[in-house]
């Protein structure tokens, strides 16, 4: 078999019909396939590749703690530096009461052990979530999220979710004190990138004090400064009881982790212990990772560019086509008049050599998130590239 047959033979496939790039190596903002094309990449990854592709300060950082050592132990039992220093740095950049982080492997996984922590810190169980959220595909996370057509075939899931409509105020009289948590995207990850309204989100943190509720930001994809602040948060002044990263967290490395004070973390250590467990949770290879990027995003001017560069890819990606462009910061929604023509555009900026990338419940949008240090000349050429490539659907489109 060649290399496309045995990928799909051998590998499990996610969808009937996956990209396929066949990828020989990347750097920057740029993939490159086994032809020696290069494609420009306005998805890092999903969010993940926050300093772009092979970043070389993540990489001798990681090269050099290869030569120390790897895994060594499960989560929490040995203290290892890169886990010390990277917990040290959150808790320095994060509001008092979000002073403890616990690492584990991916975002669902935060979202996991922050719902298991809702839960023992209240002794409820009732969990209100969005309309079209998203927060992972694991059982407990995938009964939290807000599309009925990714939870049916799984069912039955966990009890006690209550869905509300996202910005929706009226809705939050569902927010009852029987509830044990609210988990809230700042913007919505899966749904064309929507911001939350601020006093929506006020309100919310209201309740949840009134009530005893936990408030859960789920910031996987907001987190790391993709949204023009270090967290998603800041941009509201509202603060969670409980903070979830992910993605972009590890610089193109797996890592997530969920934040909470040491008073309630400290739940999961005893009665019964164990309260979470996991085996490369917290890897030191991720950790250094994950710290590096840290250190890049808040001794540099990163951060302070990003709206900025929102701004550029505002006005340059300007077309009769192009119905409302959503998001904040580096995390775009480029919403076309119906799911077809935005399936055309996409397919043809892969064509062309531009990666953009689907909304899991959004199919009128085109998600843009490119790399958070893409420079204004490259963002420029692409917006360009894309004006270009929707102007041929146009032509093209029967």
């Amino acid at each position: 078999m060649n290399v496309k047959q045995t990928f799909l033979s051998n590998q499990a496939q996610i969808t009937k019909n996956p990209i396929g790039l066949e990828v020989s190596h990347a750097k920057g903002i740029y993939i490159y396939d086994k032809k020696g094309e290069k494609y420009t990449d306005l998805i890092a990854g999903v969010s993940a590749c926050t300093l772009g592709h092979s970043n070389q300060k993540i990489n001798n950082a990681v090269k050099k703690q290869l030569e120390k050592y790897t895994h060594i132990m499960v989560y929490g039992e040995y203290i290892q530096e890169p886990q010390i220093k990277l917990a040290e740095k959150l808790a320095k950049n994060l509001p008092k009461k979000l002073n403890c982080s616990y690492f584990v492997n991916s975002g669902t996984e935060a979202i996991e052990g922050a719902i298991k922590l809702a839960k023992r810190i209240t002794g409820k169980f009732k969990i209100v979530y969005c309309k079209k959220s998203y927060h992972g595909s694991t059982h407990g996370a995938l009964s939290y999220m807000g599309s009925e057509k990714f939870k049916e075939k799984y069912r039955p899931l966990l009890p006690g979710g209550i869905q509300i409509e996202f910005n929706n105020i009226n809705d939050l009289k569902k927010i009852q004190k029987d509830i044990a948590a609210v988990i809230i995207e700042p913007i919505q990850g899966g749904s064309g990138f929507i911001p939350a309204k601020k006093q929506w989100l006020k309100k919310i943190r209201s309740i949840c004090n009134q009530h005893k509720i936990i408030l859960i930001f789920d910031e996987i994809q907001t987190g790391f400064g993709r949204t023009g602040k270090l967290f998603g948060f800041e941009n509201y002044n509202t603060i969670p009881d409980i903070l979830c990263l992910a993605k972009g967290m590890g610089g193109g490395m797996p890592i997530g982790c969920f934040i909470s004070s040491t008073s309630h973390m400290s739940k999961l250590s005893k009665n019964p212990p164990l309260g979470h467990i996991t085996t490369f949770g917290g890897h030191p290879i991720s950790c250094i990772a994950a710290l590096t990027t840290l250190n890049e995003l808040t001794n540099y001017d990163i951060i302070k560019n990003i709206q900025k560069k929102e701004k550029l890819f505002r006005e340059n990606l300007k077309h009769k086509e192009i119905i409302e462009i959503s998001g904040m910061g580096l995390m775009l929604g480029v919403k076309f008049k119906n799911k077809s023509f935005c399936e055309k555009v996409i397919k043809e900026c892969y064509k062309k050599r531009i990666l953009t990338f689907y909304f899991l419940n959004e199919k009128k949008c085109m998600r843009i998130s490119p790399p958070l240090n893409i420079k204004d000349a490259e963002i420029i050429k692409s917006c360009k590239k894309i004006v270009k490539i929707i102007d041929y659907c146009i032509k093209t489109n029967n």
